[in-house]
């Protein structure tokens, strides 16, 4: 069985952006010694453009072969003009909304997006999925995350989009490692608890 890992960037008090999804603040924390653990530990989460410009385009995936992200975070790259954000991985974007793909290499989960990616899980293959974003589709696939990787940014929000968007319910994981930078960006790993 393979892992579903949300990976995402959140700011102290756990939103991944402003009420509308922004998260741009957070850029200015990218530096280099942050980039540097992105490109050799994590290169596969690395959009097509970051990393050509980055000089990683060539770079094998580490932990994941497959993406999966909700509408609103694929509709970032399309604003972009780019259709296949993440093309060193398989693609599948949940939406109720779009009707077809823009890319060949990009697959629409229309509905029974639980079923889907139990069935993306139990494939046999060596590496694992990236849960990408957004909010809703990681509340609604809360019961199938195996691991988190959150990227914590030393900015506090006091309100926008949670990690979660999902109602109450306590899930327990336990903590795998944590590493933090001088710039203030702290990343941790943690697995669920079983």
């Amino acid at each position: 069985m393979r892992n579903l890992t949300y990976f995402i960037a959140c700011s102290i008090d756990g939103f991944i952006g402003d009420p509308g999804g922004d998260a741009s603040s957070m850029f200015g924390f990218v530096d280099e010694d942050y980039l540097e653990f992105l490109k050799s530990e994590y290169p596969e989460t690395i959009p097509v453009q970051g990393r050509e410009a980055l000089g990683v385009q060539n770079s094998p995936n580490r932990h994941f072969d497959t993406l999966v992200q909700g509408r609103a975070s694929y509709q970032l790259a399309l604003d972009a003009g780019i259709t296949s954000p993440y093309a060193q991985l398989r693609e599948y974007v949940a939406s109720r909304t779009l009707e077809e793909s823009p890319d060949a290499g990009v697959e629409i989960i229309a509905d029974d997006l639980v079923g889907r990616v139990r069935a993306l899980k139990a494939e046999d293959r060596g590496l694992g999925i990236y849960l990408c974003g957004g909010s809703q589709v990681a509340g609604e696939l809360l019961d199938e995350i195996d691991e988190l990787v959150i990227k914590t940014y030393p900015q506090v929000y006091g309100s926008g989009m949670p990690m979660f968007g999902a109602g109450f319910a306590v899930t327990d994981f336990t903590l795998d490692w944590v590493r933090t930078f001088g710039n203030g960006v702290l990343v941790r790993k943690y697995r669920r608890k079983r």
